[in-house]
């Protein structure tokens, strides 16, 4: 698939017949599962609350735009789908825009597959995507930065700003992930993202409040929908927002969200296996306020780690290899795996050039993981603590090696599930 290709690489190691790879259980970590049941009824009764008046007179043969991310929200199809049938029964004609910066390969086809990979397609739906990458100048910052908006929904009767709210991964602020951000860059679309992205990182938690303040003047903003999810990538709030109080529960939801970020219930791990990364994890690939790994400085002291290995990209990435740059080895199956077109694109709309770095890689899964724990250091190869997730969504069954046996057993917030055993692997040398 890559538009680079990694041949085979044969290496001599001294001091790998020392190196064992040891047993492994499987645990459960707990974090507070409260989340929304019920969805559909949840969604609608938000949307009913937001607009308990003159719902005719509002959305009545109105043309409603609804925005959808790069980012995975589970049960993203059932939402968007229930905001849809509350507009038609209101009289409205809503339609879909993807609101992802330069996602997508910075083009309208690429970010409409985008969605697809979400289940959201016209079909499934039943309501237009309108997929451009042209935008309308609404107006500028103080420092000059011009505010764009996507032409089809500036064109429309009102904007739905619909996105998760989160931690970011590249600066911390009052407004991070979330719908400030939506407006300020993902309804920006490329051209936008990129010109915003120019100031760099360390300007966001300023600018982009200041760049939602001036979108919600100059777009056809109607509401919100802020979504948070809980450690076990559920739904634990979702609030549909009138258009006065949108920055102020974007804030409010932002701090909720810490709250609900899972972390390592050990205490230092010396070589972390992740199985996949992807732009519908994380805009990193993977949550660095989880891993502790990031383009930007800030995160060191998230999580005492030695060695990232990643194994993989998720399907949903659609081939966009942001955040291997991270890892410290990888497989040439994974490399071969990445459209580095599409995630140059995207790292140089982010001006982090270092996250288009190639990380060493190995031949197979076992050879990365033999060299990961080879390099670490102050270690005793008998005890070496490894973990291996899916992704940093699926935080609650995880992997642990047999020396954590001792420090997580007696654990209230933790399970043993099963184990010991071995790793297996193929007989091309990658993990089952």
């Amino acid at each position: 698939m890559g538009d680079l290709y990694f041949p085979e690489i044969n290496i001599k190691i001294e001091g790998m017949e020392k190196v064992k790879i040891p047993k492994m259980f499987k645990i459960k970590q707990l974090y507070d599962s409260s989340k929304i049941d019920d969805l559909k009824s949840w969604t609608e009764q938000q949307m009913e609350t937001c607009f308990p008046d003159n719902r005719e007179a509002c959305f009545k043969n109105k043309r409603i735009c609804i925005t959808a991310g790069s980012r995975g929200i589970p049960h993203l199809d059932l939402i968007i789908k229930t905001v849809i049938h509350v507009l038609r029964k209101w009289g409205a004609s809503p339609f879909i825009v993807p609101a992802m910066g330069s996602h997508g390969g910075g083009t309208a086809e690429g970010q409409k597959e985008y969605l697809e990979g979400f289940n959201i397609t016209e079909e499934t739906m039943g309501v237009p995507i309108l997929s451009s990458m042209d935008v309308v100048k609404i107006g500028a910052l103080e420092d000059g930065t011009p505010i764009y908006c996507d032409k089809y929904a500036y064109e429309s009767d009102g904007i739905i700003v619909l996105n998760k709210v989160k931690p970011h991964t590249d600066f911390r602020g009052k407004h991070e992930s979330g719908l400030a951000k939506m407006m300020a860059i993902g309804l920006a679309k490329h051209k936008g993202a990129s010109m915003f992205h120019m100031a760099g990182f360390e300007t966001f938690a300023r600018r982009i409040p200041e760049a939602a303040e001036v979108f919600l003047k100059n777009a056809p903003v109607i509401c919100g929908i802020g979504i948070v999810q809980n450690a076990y990538d559920e739904i634990s709030e979702l609030e549909v927002i009138p258009k006065s109080r949108i920055l102020e529960r974007d804030a409010a939801l932002l701090e909720i969200a810490k709250q609900k970020i899972p972390k390592f219930k050990m205490s230092s791990i010396d070589v972390l296996i992740i199985d996949e990364i992807g732009k519908n994890i994380s805009g990193n690939g993977f949550d660095p306020n989880i891993v502790g790994r990031s383009n930007s400085p800030g995160f060191d002291d998230v999580l005492k780690l030695q060695k990232l290995f990643i194994r993989g990209l998720s399907k949903e990435s659609h081939h966009n290899g942001c955040g291997i740059a991270m890892a410290d080895i990888t497989t040439r199956r994974c490399l071969n795996d990445i459209d580095f077109t599409t995630t140059w694109v995207n790292v140089i709309t982010s001006t982090r050039l270092n996250g288009g770095r190639i990380p060493m890689y190995a031949n197979n899964d076992k050879e990365a993981l033999l060299i990961a724990i080879r390099t670490c250091v102050g270690i005793d190869y008998d005890k070496v603590k490894i973990v291996r997730i899916k992704n940093t969504l699926c935080m609650d069954t995880i992997e642990a090696s047999e020396s954590y046996l001792d420090e997580l057993k007696n654990m209230s917030d933790v399970e043993i599930i099963e184990g010991p055993y071995e790793i297996q692997f193929d007989e091309d040398g990658n993990m089952l």
